[in-house]
């Protein structure tokens, strides 16, 4: 046998040798686990993934996503967010205000990443959105005069419009800041706010009856839990009604509402992913400051304006990020 044979065969046996090293090696490192906290999984989730994509991170490959959904109750919360703390994950990603509430009661060493919040600034999860502090960051969903410009947006379709009903929960604690911009934005635009409280889906009979007994000629509907899980009984009854009908989001006006506009929840959670990358490579949550929405969605149905009687304008049209035929 040659030398330069007894080489190659050396080398190419060192090679074959080290490979299965390099496996056990890989298949052996701990991977970041990501506690998935949120009511149920929707196209927002989507973005989150396409987020940790392209930034390299593949799921079972680098990173693990351990998903806990409260479908739609938020009393579920609390404990799911409890068992996440006690499995030790890495890091906790949660889907709305009541999901970061519990994580934040859960865990005060774990970091959260908010992938939607409201107020939190004045709810207690962070000392401001500047500086958070903690162990907790993320997205807001509020951003200025936007509830404004959402009332703007329905006088515009509906100039007729003087008094609009609105279905919110005084219970939930995030709504009364949000009710109180309502009444400051109806004031600028020039209509009257009705309150229609519904804390549970049995008081949506009475809350109907209330709505058109206060000769409401317009309604909006918060997105809370209690009305995430039923647009198409509001959206029905407004159009049953000759409603024009007003939402935050877009699958309100899929189910028939008029029309959607708020921050566009993918942007969001897909944004959410870059700051999940900065704490795993060592950033402190509570020095990432809280985003506010920076991308916006207007989402108009034409069928449904054709069902009230109501011309859209064409610059709306133009506006609109998609018009629902």
């Amino acid at each position: 046998m040659t030398t330069n044979r007894r080489a190659f065969i050396a080398s190419a046996a060192g090679g074959l040798l080290t490979l299965p090293i390099v496996g056990f090696a890989q298949q052996g490192t701990k991977l970041p686990r990501i506690g998935i906290l949120g009511s149920t999984y929707g196209p927002a989730w989507d973005g989150f993934r396409r987020g940790l994509r392209e930034l390299g991170y593949v799921e079972g490959r680098n990173i693990t996503l351990e998903w806990r959904w409260a479908e739609g109750k938020p009393d579920r919360f609390p404990g799911l967010a409890t068992g996440l703390a006690e499995s030790k994950v890495d890091l906790i990603v949660t889907s709305s205000t009541q999901a970061a509430l519990a994580a934040k009661q859960a865990t005060g060493s774990i970091p959260i990443v908010m992938a939607i919040s409201s107020y939190p600034e004045k709810l207690g999860l962070a000392d401001s959105l500047a500086h958070p502090g903690g162990n907790i960051t993320g997205f807001s969903n509020i951003a200025p005069e936007l509830i404004g410009k959402r009332l703007e947006l329905l006088k515009a379709i509906a100039p007729k419009v003087s008094r609009v009903a609105v279905l919110w929960n005084p219970a939930n604690r995030i709504e009364p800041y949000g009710f109180r911009e309502m009444l400051a934005g109806a004031s600028v635009v020039g209509v009257e706010i009705q309150s229609i409280e519904v804390r549970t889906p049995d008081d949506y009979p009475a809350a109907f009856t209330a709505v058109t007994a206060s000769r409401a000629d317009a309604l909006h509907a918060f997105g809370n839990p209690v009305n995430f899980r039923h647009p198409q009984l509001i959206a029905d009854f407004a159009l049953r009604n000759q409603l024009p009908s007003s939402y935050d989001e877009k699958l309100f006006v899929e189910a028939g509402g008029l029309l959607a506009y708020g921050p566009s929840f993918i942007d969001l959670y897909q944004r959410a992913a870059g700051y999940v990358d900065k704490i795993l490579k060592g950033a402190q949550p509570g020095d990432l400051p809280i985003q506010q929405p920076t991308k916006f969605e207007f989402v108009i149905n034409s069928r449904t304006a054709s069902a009230l009687g109501l011309t859209i304008p064409r610059s709306l049209l133009l506006l609109a990020d998609e018009v629902i035929q």
